[in-house]
Parts: structure tokens; sequence; C-alpha cells
């Protein structure tokens, strides 16, 4: 086909859609089914009456081609091991007697079964269920939910395209099972999965599939040969079927590199890649590899990761390049617009001007159908929609709110030495002995306790002026009294005040910096029926006044006992946020951690001894490839450092992490020089206690030993064992006691059994380890 027959076949699609409906209406149809005041009826009827509304949205919008098998009531990894029937023996009982318990017992675990590891989706805030798969893994296919809500779509007269989950990322997913030995490579089962795949294929292109989309965004990481030989065979025997629909095979979040050409070669129809955050090196192998003669390309032009409007005409500069390298030419997002809030114009309190630098899902739909239609029919048709564009970005560019003079000169006086503490570790350990006198495996949280209802209303009720600033503080101190008095009364050692005031550990501190923007309603699924409003990163970055000493000092008063200073850190405040595009992120870090250092500064001068910056984001923003690797972790442990390093060598440094592999960060662990780091270890069994002793690790360390994102209580046995495990790797005179993670999405029940059994298990510990009474 000629590069013109190609453009005039254009069509717009996504890959996926926010889940959530308007107001959040799937988190509170899904926790009114937990608490038993919806029906399981009624949850499938506002669920279906969700992906309806949605669809009718996109078609309304002018795509031409609507994802289905994209929504989830938890999670689509999760769902795709429910499809495959890889359900773990310990959830079988309960799926086979009720498919919907039984699935959410997977996901959130019961009191009696641990639910399965959750962790972060590549280098984006959301989290999967990681499949457990052993030896002894026996599949088969359920392809119920797919053919379903295909056949939903197409009941609405809608071109739709199934989207699943691919089965070489599936199981580069995957980890062994508990008891299979930790060698064992869940890609061997690709010959077992494979036939499970054909059988879905099949289901599908019965009920109607012209096309399927199989995501495999394992592929654009590097990639072992016998990796990328398992993906030639996986798309070599799926393409040799008969009975199947066209298959597009889908990467993103990076360049596809050197599985592109085994992808081209396959017996595929069509091939989607990202050409935002790699564009230049997917436009240059495609062109090595000859192209996709007789071939789909999807083209994601269109960031699906970030806010930013899209510059049109750089995108259809790219377009008119791809038109001459495949059959057709599609444009779409670069990736599911899961990971942007649903629709700009709920924003009200946004300054119309910066509303117009904005695109969430709802307005990358239409780019994507403008860029679709200026393929298709020439720019003259979207003449109208090119000159705003034009006229949008330029307002951007030439705005004062990008650009502070102070905070660029004191950003670029920073020395090597504003990076590092003034003493060494072995030095300051000593120092903060003696300041804090604490026992052997001391105990703490991470920092929040339960967001209560009445805190959430007396919050909304001080933004809408129903309640004024001295009753809400009077609200806010009741609470720290009561969160200090139980830490007490619970012989935790270390203690914080709970964060009562805080909405989210990101948003709470941009609301309070000068260069950030806040949403009303830019949701974003977390995991599960966990959102958060990530905010907009859009100017330079400073502190005009502290953030959090006056809560930290009035706890402080209501005890003898340590009270951590608690702040996020400067990497995290840039992954859990829409970062700026318009410079590097490296520039962007430093002018946040100048920020949280005089906050630290300003802690320490307020007599708080142990001062907490979270950064569980550091492995999250991890580039996929190794090579981009270095660079990135130089940049983001000097951010930490140039935060934290301003203190007294006796104030004690703690970061915490959480749900992630922390394998390949341990070199930078080490460089961030914190006194204490507290990690996320309950759902793994410890597994990075070990990590860390066999790094060399040589600090204090908290791995966690309550899983909070699971309503389990875990006894004072299990905790205890736990702690055995990480006792078997780090010193005990380096072992903090903690959860894994802040407890504000726990009810007060749960947490108060939970942290008792912690403080117990650790007095028991103790007692093995000295022979005395604690």
């Amino acid at each position: 086909m000629t590069s013109k027959s190609a453009a005039a076949a254009a069509r717009a699609t996504v890959y996926g859609y926010p889940r959530q409906g308007r107001n959040r209406a799937l988190k509170k149809a899904i926790e009114g089914y937990w608490q038993g005041l919806v029906t399981a009826d009624a949850l499938r009827e506002t669920t279906a009456g969700l992906r309806r509304t949605t669809w009718q949205q996109l078609a309304e919008a002018g795509l031409h081609e609507v994802p289905t098998g994209d929504f989830s009531y938890y999670d689509h990894v999760l769902d795709t091991s429910v499809m495959v029937g890889a359900i773990p023996a310990r959830h079988r009982a309960a799926v086979e007697a009720d498919a919907l318990d039984g699935y959410f017992a997977m996901a959130r675990g019961t009191q009696d079964v641990a639910p399965l590891e959750m962790t972060k989706w590549f280098d984006t805030n959301y989290h999967y269920l990681v499949p457990e798969l052993g030896p002894g893994t026996v599949f088969a296919a359920d392809s119920a939910k797919q053919v379903a809500e295909l056949k939903e779509a197409l009941a609405l007269g809608l071109d739709a395209r199934p989207v699943l989950v691919g089965p070489v990322t599936y199981l580069l997913l995957a980890k062994p099972a508990p008891g299979v030995a930790p060698g064992f490579e869940p890609l061997t089962l690709l010959d077992r999965l494979l036939p499970v795949y054909a059988e879905v294929l099949a289901d599908l292109r019965a009920a109607g599939a012209t096309w399927v989309q199989l995501d495999e965004p394992a592929l654009v990481q590097d990639r072992t040969p016998a990796e990328l030989n398992a993906a030639a065979r996986a798309y070599r025997e799926l393409g040799v079927l008969a009975d199947r629909p066209k298959l597009l095979v889908a990467s993103y979040f990076d360049r596809l590199g050197e599985a592109l050409p085994v992808l081209a070669k396959a017996p595929v129809e069509g091939l989607a890649l990202d050409f935002t955050r790699s564009a230049a090196a997917n436009l240059d192998d495609l062109a090595a590899v000859g192209g996709l003669p007789g071939k789909r390309l999807v083209a994601g032009v269109v960031d699906g990761r970030n806010v930013w409007i899209d510059d049109l005409e750089k995108s259809l500069a790219t377009l008119g390049t791809l038109l001459g390298l495949a059959d057709r030419v599609d444009v779409a997002a670069s990736c599911s617009l899961l990971h942007v809030p649903l629709d700009v114009t709920a924003e009200r309190d946004i300054d119309p001007q910066i509303v117009r630098w904005l695109a969430f899902a709802r307005q990358k739909t239409g780019e994507i159908v403008t860029l679709a239609r200026a393929l298709e029919r020439g720019t003259d048709a979207v003449a109208a929609e090119l000159a705003a564009n034009r006229a949008d970005l330029a307002s951007r560019a030439a705005s004062a709110i990008t650009r502070d003079p102070a905070v660029r000169a004191r950003s670029a006086a920073v020395t090597e030495a504003d990076t590092h503490r003034s003493q060494p570790y072995e030095l300051r350990a000593a120092a903060q002995r003696d300041r804090l006198r604490l026992p052997l495996l001391p105990t703490t949280t991470i920092g929040s306790f339960p967001q209560t209802a009445e805190l959430r209303t007396a919050r909304s009720g001080l933004r809408a002026g129903r309640l004024g600033t001295a009753a809400y503080e009077e609200r806010i101190e009741a609470e720290i009294r009561e969160v200090v008095a139980f830490q007490e009364k619970a012989g935790i050692d270390v203690l914080v005040h709970g964060e009562p005031e805080r909405n989210d550990m990101v948003q709470y501190f941009a609301e309070q910096l000068t260069g950030y923007l806040a949403t009303r309603h830019g949701w974003v699924q977390s995991y599960g029926t966990r959102y958060v409003r990530p905010p907009i990163l859009a100017g330079d970055i400073s502190r005009p006044e502290p953030m959090t000493v006056r809560w930290t000092r009035y706890a402080q008063s209501l005890t003898d006992r340590p009270v951590k200073g608690m702040l996020t850190g400067p990497v995290t405040m840039l992954a859990w946020s829409f970062v700026r595009d318009d410079q590097p992120l490296a520039e962007t870090a430093r002018q946040v951690a100048l920020a949280l250092r005089d906050e630290v500064n300003d802690l320490e001068t307020a007599g708080t001894s142990v001062i907490q910056v979270d950064e569980p984001a550091l492995r999250e923003t991890l580039p996929l490839r190794a090579a981009d690797r270095a660079a990135y972790l130089d940049w983001a442990t000097e951010a930490f450092r140039l935060a934290t390093s301003g203190t007294r060598p006796d104030t004690q440094i703690h970061t915490h992490m959480c749900y992630a592999e922390f394998g390949d960060i341990l070199t930078a662990i080490d460089d961030l020089d914190a006194d204490v780091i507290s990690l996320e270890a309950a759902r793994s069994h410890m597994q990075v206690a070990g990590e860390l002793a066999a790094a060399g690790y040589p600090r204090e360390v908290g791995p966690g030993v309550y899983d909070i994102h699971s309503p389990r209580v875990p006894g004072t046995a299990e905790a205890a064992d736990l702690l055995r495990k990480g006792l078997a790797a780090i010193p005990g005179e380096r072992l903090w006691v903690n959860p894994d993670c802040g407890l504000k999405t726990r009810d007060w029940s749960e947490v108060r059994a939970s942290l008792e059994s912690l403080v117990a298990a650790a007095h028991e510990v103790r007692k093995e380890l000295d022979g005395t009474a604690s």
C-alpha cells in the first residue's frame, strides 16, 4: 500500500481507558460490595453500565475501534491469571465456592489466606498482582469475562478489539509460587500456556472479534536471547493458528529494540509501538528492519502517561514518516489511558490559562481523533484544531509560571559538599544510639494512621468553608493525641503523629510548594480501589513556609518518646506527580530537594531527632533499559542526599520503600546514605532482607512484618516468624520492626490488633536474642 492509501486508511483507537467512571463510581460500588451494602448482581449491573458509558463516549468522540477486556474489578494481570486458570492452591476452594469472592480473596487476602504479592507495573505507579506459578501449574482456559465484554460492545454496534496481557509478558511478570524452588523460571511454562491462549483466541473469534490485542510491554526491557526466542516461538505458534482473529501485538513504555525484528517477522497482522518516550529509537529500528510491509502499525504518538497537550504538528510529522513503513498506520496514545485522569473540564479551580495546556483521557482521545482525521483528509480538515494547539503551546512556553530566577540560581549554586552528611555512618550511628536510647529491635510505623470518615469530613469542611481554621486544627490535634496515646499504650518505640492533616503523601506537600497544581477530580488508579490525585508540576519549585513542623512539634509535646518527622522524598514527589516535560527531570528533582532540605532543617531546629524522607518511587522510576539506569540513579540519589545532608550527625534519617523489586537498586539504596531504611517484605517473605545482606548493606533495616494492603490481621506468631527470617539475614542490632507501609487505608480495629501483634512479636524475639524480659 502506498503512503497515500495508508493515510486514507488511518483509524483512531486507544489501548485502554480509565476504569473508575465519573466520581469513582467503580470504587464506591466495589467497596460497597465488600461492606455488604451492594449485592453481587448490583455490582455487575453498575460495572456493565460503566463499560457501556465509556465505549459510547469513545465512539461519539470519533474513535473507530474501542478496546474491550481492559476493564477490571481489581487488576488486569489478576484477570489474566483467572483467564488461564492459574489460581493458587490456597485460593482454589474460595474461587470454586464463589468466583467473585474468590477473585477478591486473591487480591486482598482473607483472615485465613494470604493474597498474591503486589508490585509496580513496569515504571508506573499502577500495581499489579504477581502470578504464582510452578512446575506443577496446570493452565485451563476461562474466557468468560473477555467474551462477555466483547459481546457487550458488539451489541452496541461498535467495532471492538479485545485486549489481553500477552503470554510472554504474563510469564515474565510471574514468580515461583510459595514452596517452589526460587530458581524456577515461569517462562519454561510457555509451551503449556500457548494452547490456552489459542483456545481463548478461538472463543473471541467465535464471539465476533476481528482483531485481538496482545500486550507485550515486557519486550521493551532488556531480554536474553532465550527470552527473545520464546517470544518468536509464541507468536509463530499463535500466528499460524487457523481459528483466530487478526493479532495486534502491542508494546509501550519504551523502545521495542531487539524484540522488534522478532515481532516484525512473526506471522501476526499488526504491531503497536510507543512513539513518545522513544520515538527516534523506534523510528530508526523500524526503518532498519525494512518497516512492516503488509502489516498494520498502531502508532502511539500521544503521551498516555502525562497530562500535557500534544504537539499535534510534531506528531503529524512522526506519522508522516511512518506512512511509508507499514501497510496501514493507525493513531493511538502511547499506552493505555489508565494512567491519566478522566476529564480536565471537571477542574474548576485551575487557572483557565493553564487548563489550555492540559489533556486528560477525554482530551487525549480528541487529540488522537484529530491526528487520524488529519492523516485521512489532510491538515486543512483540522486547521482550526492545529491553530489552537499552536497557540496553547506558545502560551505555556512564554508563561512566567514556568520559571523562577531565584529558584534556578539556588539550584545552580549547589556543590558536591551539599550532598553529603558531615560524618560517615559509623560515627552517626553511635551518636544516634546515645541520643535515642532505643531497645534492640525497635518498633515503629511508617507514618500514616487510618484516615477516618470524620477526618475526611473535616478536611472537606475546611475547603468548603463549613469549618473554621481553629475548629479544624482542634480536630487534627485531637486525632494526634489519640494516635500518640495509642502508640504509647501499645509499646511502640519511635512514634509518628499519624498524618491526619494529609490528604495524600504527595498532594499534601504539592499544595504548599510553588510550581505545583492540585486537581479536584484528577483521580488515577494506583491499585484495586485505591485512587490518587497526582498533582501537576507546572513550574519551578520552592517552599514559602514550613509544611510539617507545627504538627510534628505538637505530637512531640505529648510524649517523651521520639516522634518522627515525616516527608515525601524528591523522586517520589516527581514520580507520583504529572511532571513538566520542558526540562530534564534531574533539574526538577534538585529543585524539589532544595525545598525539602529547608523543611528537614526546620524540623531539626524544632527538636525532631528522627526524620523520615520516604522514597517508595525510587525503584519504580528506574528506566526499563539498563543502559539508561546509571544516569537516573546518579541524580535520584543525589537529590535524596541534597534533601537530607544538612542535618547533625545525631539526627537519624530514615527512608521507606514499598511494593517494588529492590534487587536492581541495592547499590542505589546504599548511595542514599540513610541511617535506617524500611521496606515491604511481608508478601515476599523477607526476600529483600536476604538481598540486602548479600549486597553487604551496612546500615539499619526495617523489613515489614505486617502487610497493610490486606485486611488480614497478623497474629504474634506470624509476625515473629517473619522477624526471625529477617534476623537470619540482618543482625539484631541493625533490625527494626515495622509494617510494610503506611496505615491510612486500614480500619482502626485492624491497626490496633496488628500493631499489638507486631509489638508482641518484637518482645518475644528480643527475649530470644538476649535471654531477658524486654
